[in-house]
């Protein structure tokens, strides 16, 4: 685990540090932290126990849990370390006895929701419906605030949030990684042992750099593309934020899809981050930010729906109806706003295909992405538009259920839990003696990735999709 410090904040707060989130500046890189008043420490001290009084985890929702043990097989971390206190039910128990004042937010209690991945697979498979998932997204806000945090830590989290959700600072940053990876320094440092006796963190950091080309940095998406043929709808598509940099050509075939599938496409120059990273890590604010950023960017650009291809990105945009639930100025927008989003597949099975397929004879693993399957409840339209390419045959997973360790920003803060995560995962796809791998969700592709036999090719759906409407076999193209 993170190593902690051992000393709570004083003053918890209710509003973040950080700018607004345009592509090039901003400092959310800072800590979520400010004050409340004595008045409300003293009032929330009786009524909400370790927890301060903004958004607390609700007790409705913890007494929904019956603890009958069924989301336990599919918590990653309960099957790493068997610890009850590592599991779903385990971590509603310590909520349940942060509200009644029965523990403290110590290094321990923080440590134990520090580990959770948050990949909501117990959702799931719970059959008493426990939201857990709003559970776990109210207890990160408050450990942000209320707990102080190593300052390695503290740096650490600071660079990942001054970095990953600004493309101008991203792109510099994956110029100088793909100078790095050309010049071969990576393997003059592994042959060194310097990469060995770097910190956890930074060895994750390094090892998931993608493979890439001067061409992918530098690609910018059309801000519009017309359908061909007859438009039969009008779409915005988020750019994203790591996507646009290190996945430009999977916004590329998304775009050339949903184009030769009768949609007008809009990608708004404008559009940041869509803070999903943030949410994802309990930094609220940012979060709020740049969810209302998000909505008027796309409420300007008039479009039916706003479709995504990052699993993790489209399940925060679904979600923006409760996170700016309080916000009388936009939860009806958020609501109309998050009504509208779609996972690219999701879009592609709803319309129904137009443009025809060409054949790709290939035998290829799904995997799939947690915040598509259980935050998004969205399995069977990947497997129904890759099946819709004639002579591919799409295989399941076993152990399907389980994260690969990806989980946002899980595998640079908690490197070793996701490395194990990480090949078991790619234990589980190398049983299925696959041609490719495909997944639709940006961490994940970059987590398997490492693990991965360099020869097995790793494709978002919408790559493969992309491919047969043009007559290519990407697939047999990777092997020679």
């Amino acid at each position: 685990m993170t190593e902690q410090t051992t000393r709570p904040v004083d003053a918890p707060a209710a509003s973040g540090a950080g700018g607004g989130g345009t592509d090039g500046g901003g400092t959310d890189g800072g800590d979520d932290s400010g004050a409340m008043t004595a008045g409300m420490q003293a009032s929330q001290a009786s009524s909400t126990g370790l927890f301060d009084a903004l958004r607390p985890p609700d007790g409705e929702l913890i007494d929904d849990c019956v603890h009958c043990g069924f989301c336990l097989p599919t918590c990653p971390t309960y099957l790493l370390e068997g610890n009850e206190t590592n599991s779903p039910r385990g971590r509603i128990y310590l909520m349940k006895m942060g509200k009644a004042g029965e523990v403290g937010m110590d290094e321990e209690f923080v440590a134990n929701f520090d580990a959770c991945l948050g990949c909501m697979a117990c959702v799931t498979a719970c059959p008493s419906g426990v939201k857990y998932d709003q559970l776990i997204e109210a207890v990160r806000p408050q450990i942000e605030r209320n707990w102080e945090r190593t300052r390695a830590d503290k740096l650490f989290r600071a660079l990942i949030f001054s970095l990953f959700p600004y493309p101008a600072r991203l792109r510099p940053a994956a110029f100088f990684g793909a100078l790095y990876q050309r010049l071969g320094i990576s393997r003059l440092l592994a042959a060194s042992g310097l990469l060995d006796r770097l910190p956890a963190r930074l060895r994750a950091m390094e090892a998931l750099l993608p493979d890439l080309s001067m061409r992918s940095v530098v690609a910018r998406q059309a801000a519009f593309t017309p359908a061909v043929g007859t438009s039969r709808h009008r779409v915005g598509l988020l750019s994203g934020c790591v996507q646009r940099v290190f996945f430009g050509d999977v916004n590329a075939a998304a775009t050339r899809v949903l184009a030769a599938e009768g949609c007008d496409v809009v990608a708004p120059k404008s559009q940041q981050c869509c803070g999903a990273l943030s949410s994802h890590a309990g930094r609220e604010e940012e979060a709020l930010r740049r969810a209302r950023a998000l909505i008027d960017t796309f409420e300007a650009a008039d479009v039916q729906s706003v479709v995504v291809n990052v699993a993790g990105c489209g399940s925060a945009m679904k979600e923006y109806e409760v996170l700016l639930r309080e916000d009388p100025d936009y939860a009806e927008r958020a609501a109309a706003f998050s009504a509208k989003v779609r996972d690219i597949s999701e879009l592609l099975a709803e319309l129904g295909p137009v443009a025809e397929r060409h054949p790709i004879d290939a035998r290829v693993a799904y995997h799939d992405a947690c915040h598509l399957a259980h935050a998004q409840g969205i399995r069977a339209q990947p497997r129904e538009v890759l099946r819709g390419i004639p002579q591919l045959t799409v295989t399941d997973i076993p152990e399907a259920e389980i994260c690969c360790g990806s989980a946002g920003i899980y595998n640079l803060v908690q490197p070793e839990a996701a490395e194990e995560l990480g090949r078991r995962k790619v234990g589980q796809i190398t049983s299925t003696r696959t041609d490719a791998v495909v997944t639709s969700n940006a961490g994940c592709l970059l987590q398997i990735r490492r693990y991965l036999d360099a020869g097995v090719p790793l494709f978002h759906p919408v790559q493969l999709v992309d491919a047969s409407i043009r007559g290519v076999d990407p697939i047999r193209a990777s092997d020679r």
